[in-house]
């Protein structure tokens, strides 16, 4: 961890520092997998928990808005963590990692969760006065049995909508985290300061950001597929990986 206070220098960005990042993240997997195994079967087991209680129950949401984001952030840590041991060729343990990801809770770490936890709450609140908009007044029927309602005039804007606005707000969200939570793991910053770093990293890199963005999603969804065991890899891929990525992004 750095201990310096320096204002980060956010650098100019192309699509081969996203190569470099990625092959970069592979590497470390490869090179230290029962970390990576470790920290993402917390999102494979949260996954799992969450379908075992239900959609659309009260303590679904919870969990989602609640539990998962608040503890994502440390398992990120410690994917950050390794990846930062690799690279100063430090000794990979244990102890060693895990006591960092402790030691952030006393840190910066929580206040970023935090904003997460508040940031999925209005998502989630805005998810249901949207379909309450467009499908308050409509007939509803068992969606396990038919999906005939979705596919009404208003059924289908909804959609629309909530995908456009989900779209947005997840770049939103993905602006003031991609550089942030590596960033208060390795200088000693305010979160305030690291979101704000990070999203003048998303402006003036938009286009690479944006390729870094999609690639993210179209590899979770498609680890998703499998019962989420393809989360097992691709998590750890890609925390591996946006650590280098933070690492070019501020020099």
């Amino acid at each position: 961890m750095s201990g310096g206070l320096e204002k980060p220098v956010v650098q100019h960005l192309s699509l081969s520092d996203v190569k470099f990042s990625l092959r970069a993240g592979v590497q470390d997997f490869r090179r230290a997998p029962q970390f990576g195994l470790f920290f993402s079967a917390v999102y494979v087991l949260g996954g799992f928990l969450m379908l075992w209680v239900g959609a659309g129950h009260v303590t679904w949401t919870l969990a989602t808005s609640l539990g998962f984001p608040l503890v994502a952030p440390f398992a990120a840590a410690g994917l950050y963590e390794v990846s930062r041991r690799i690279e100063l060729g430090q000794p990979l343990n244990w102890r060693s990692v895990l006591g960092i990801v402790w030691a952030e809770r006393t840190r910066q770490l929580p206040w970023l969760g935090a904003i997460i936890v508040i940031y999925f709450l209005f998502w989630t609140f805005l998810a249901h006065m949207i379909f309450a908009l467009f499908m308050g007044l409509s007939t509803m029927t068992n969606v396990s049995q038919s999906f005939d309602v979705f596919l009404t005039v208003n059924g289908l804007a909804m959609i629309a909508v909530e995908l456009g606005v989900g779209a947005i707000l997840a770049f939103v969200l993905f602006s003031m985290t991609v550089v942030s939570l590596p960033l208060v793991l390795d200088r000693e910053v305010d979160f305030v300061t690291a979101m704000l770093t990070s999203m003048k990293v998303v402006r003036d890199n938009l286009f690479v950001m944006s390729i870094w963005a999609w690639i993210i999603a179209v590899l979770s969804l498609l680890a998703l597929l499998p019962w989420f065991l393809g989360l097992m890899v691709v998590l750890p891929v890609l925390g591996h990986a946006t650590w280098h990525l933070y690492r070019r992004a501020l020099g």
